[in-house]
């Protein structure tokens, strides 16, 4: 799915115009940008937690040339996904390749 898309699912289900959707996606996305950058966590119950973690200096290798590399110190965002989400996606991965079953009579 991309942000097309889910700006076209915004409109459909709330029955806005395309621009108020995307501009409701937009702030979204905004806001969890604004969170993480301030350092904040982000917790969307029964969907996740949106963290930033910070990553150490470390020596890197370049692949093409294999000569030593400094990569520096960074955060980087991390999402971890709620149990219920965890529990929603198995769930429907599970009835999801199944046949629709025919009525038995």
């Amino acid at each position: 799915m991309t942000k097309a898309d889910l700006v076209e699912e915004v409109a459909r289900v709330t029955e806005l115009t395309r621009k108020d959707s995307e501009v409701i996606v937009d702030t979204l996305f905004e806001s969890v940008i604004k969170a993480l950058r301030l350092g904040d966590k982000l917790e969307v119950r029964g969907f996740g937690s949106f963290r930033v973690r910070q990553r150490n200096a470390r020596v890197g290798r370049n692949p093409k040339t294999g000569e030593k590399v400094e990569v520096p110190a960074k955060r980087v965002p991390y999402f971890k996904p709620s149990k219920e989400l965890k529990d929603l996606i198995n769930d429907g991965a599970a009835a999801a390749p199944s046949a629709p079953s025919s009525p038995v009579s």
